[in-house]
C-alpha cells in the first residue's frame, strides 16, 4: 500500500469513527438517566448509569478517529497531527476516568479528584482539537479545501470554546453551559468528519514541512 492509499485509508476509518462515536455518546446523553440539556455531556458517563457503557465506547471512538485523522493528515501538517495525537489521548483520558454524580467543577461545586482530571482532559482535548483547526489555516500547503474546512471549523469553536469557559466561571453547571457545550462538541466533530471527508475525496497532497 503506497503512502497515499494509506492516509486515504486512514481518513476512512476516522470518518467512520467520528460517525460511530458520536452516536453512541448521543444515544448515551439521550436516552440515559442523566438530566438532559441542563447537565454535562459526561454525566452520561458516571459509573451507575445505565449508559454509561455506551459512552465510553463513543469516547474510544472518538479519541481512535482523531487518532487515525492525525495520520490522515499530509506532512505538511504534521503540528496539526500532533495535536490531534495528543487530543486523542487526552480523549481517552477522560472516557477512561469517570467523573462523580453531576460531574462537579470549581469553583461554584467541590471537586473530587477524579473530576478534576475528567474535565482538565475534556478541556485539554477539546483545545487540542481546536488548535488543530488553526494550525492548519496557518499551512497553505495543506490545500484549500483542507484550509476552508478548518477556518469554517475555527470560526465556530473559538468562540464558543470561549463562551463555554466563561459560563463555566461565572455561571456554573446549568442550561447555558449543558446547551453550548453540545453545540461546541457538535462543531468539533462535524470538523473531523468533514476534513476526513476531504481527505477520503481528495487524497493529501504530500507536500513535506511542518
Amino acid at each position: 500500500m503506497t503512502d497515499r492509499a494509506a492516509r486515504r485509508a486512514a481518513a476512512l476509518g476516522a470518518a467512520g469513527c467520528v460517525v460511530a462515536g458520536a452516536l453512541a455518546v448521543t444515544v448515551a446523553v439521550v436516552a440515559g438517566p442523566g438530566p438532559g440539556p441542563t447537565g454535562y455531556v459526561s454525566e452520561a458517563g458516571v459509573t451507575d448509569s445505565g449508559y454509561a457503557g455506551a459512552y465510553r465506547i463513543g469516547i474510544f471512538t472518538l479519541a481512535a478517529a482523531l487518532l487515525l485523522l492525525a495520520g490522515a493528515l499530509p506532512p505538511a501538517a504534521r503540528t496539526a497531527s500532533v495535536l490531534l495525537g495528543a487530543g486523542a489521548v487526552a480523549t481517552a483520558l477522560s472516557g477512561t476516568v469517570t467523573c462523580s454524580a453531576g460531574c462537579p467543577l470549581p469553583p461554584f461545586e467541590a471537586a473530587t479528584v477524579a473530576d478534576l482530571v475528567h474535565g482538565g482532559a475534556s478541556i485539554a482535548a477539546t483545545a487540542a482539537v481546536v488548535f488543530a483547526m488553526l494550525a492548519l489555516v496557518c499551512r497553505p500547503a495543506v490545500g484549500v479545501a483542507l484550509r476552508r474546512v478548518a477556518a469554517i471549523g475555527a470560526a465556530l469553536a473559538l468562540p464558543l470554546s470561549g463562551a463555554v469557559g466563561l459560563a463555566m466561571l461565572l455561571v456554573g453547571r446549568g442550561a447555558l453551559v449543558g446547551v453550548l457545550e453540545r453545540v461546541l462538541l457538535t462543531a468539533t466533530a462535524a470538523w473531523a468528519l468533514a476534513t476526513a471527508v476531504v481527505l477520503v475525496r481528495r487524497g493529501p497532497r504530500l507536500t513535506p514541512g511542518r
